[in-house]
Order: C-alpha cells, then structure tokens, then sequence
C-alpha cells in the first residue's frame, strides 16, 4: 500500500519537552524535560516529522505576548542544533473562552483537547496520521490526539527518549511502518 504521507510525532510542550514551571515564555528558565531534546532527535533521525502542539492561555490572559511565545520556540530550536536536530513546526493556541484580552477570547477549534492543531500541521505536512503518535503529559493531550486520528500517548515522567523508542518500536512491530 502506497504512504499516505510522511509520519509525525506530535508533542505537548510544557510538562513533555520542558519542565512546566507554569504560563513558561521566558528563555532563561526552559529547563528540558529528561532525554527530551534526545528524543527529538531520534525521531527525526527515523524520518519522522517532530512538531509541537501546544495551548498557550497565558497570551489570553494577558501575562505575556504572543512574541514570548515565538521567541521561545526560536530559542528552543537553537538549543535543539546544538545536539544537531530541531522541531519542524510549533503550534499554538493562545485562545482562551474567559481570556482577560478581548481579541483572544474565543472557543476555538484549536485548543487542546480539540484537535485543530494538529489537523492544521497534517495539512500543512501531508502528514499521515495512522503512522504518526501524539505524546503529552495530560489525558488532553492524548485526547486530541485521538480526536485528530492519531494515536495518543500518555508521557508520565522519566526518559522521554525511552518512552518515545518504547512506543515506535510497538508501532514497528504492530506493522505499522
């Protein structure tokens, strides 16, 4: 059977790449979660798109502009070529339905646990989902994942890595190339 497109492993931010200090948009205090920049590179090093899904309500609630969130993801990546690897896209909602900033206040299609997101980045990458995982450290994340077509995953501490090669060598061996 033909591929439908190209693989992805989608993954949560705060609390899954980086230790969730709670609304994070400053560079100075990204701290990685464990093998977590390893783990990107790996899945890339399989072929795989790496691409993070993430809700970012401290835009809404007026705590710090969408910029913060640019620029951290700019400075995440250039962690990330250190070690030779990167993330392909960065997703984002900075929605929230009571957002203390009126232009933000919506209930919209991409705020996790909806899956917005991650059905913009598979158009975007002609991603193919059957072969692609969403990982995350809340039932959020793996419900929108699920949402999306894509198989959630729960991360719920350690090695990121581990986990990661733990859950595309079950897909390997479940046939799911």
């Amino acid at each position: 059977m033909a591929s439908k497109g190209r693989p992805a492993v989608f993954f949560d931010r705060d609390g899954t790449l980086n230790v969730d200090t709670g609304y994070l948009h400053e560079t100075a205090k990204l701290r990685w979660m464990p093998e977590a920049a390893e783990a990107v590179k790996y899945v890339k090093s399989l072929g795989y798109l790496a691409i993070v899904i993430t809700n970012q309500s401290g835009v809404a609630r007026g705590m710090f502009p969408e910029s913060d969130v640019l620029a951290l993801h700019d400075y995440m990546n250039e962690k990330l070529a250190a070690i030779g690897t990167r993330i392909d896209a960065f997703y984002y909602c900075p929605h929230h339905p009571e957002a203390a900033v009126p232009e933000y206040r919506l209930a919209c299609d991409c705020r996790k646990p909806k899956a917005g997101l991650i059905e913009r980045a598979c158009r975007d990458f002609a991603i193919d989902r059957s072969r692609s995982l969403m990982i995350g450290d809340s039932p959020r994340d793996v419900e929108c994942g699920e949402r999306a077509g894509v198989r959630g995953v729960l991360y719920q501490g350690g090695s990121l890595l581990e986990l990661v090669r733990q859950e595309l060598k079950e897909r390997r061996d479940e046939g799911v190339q």
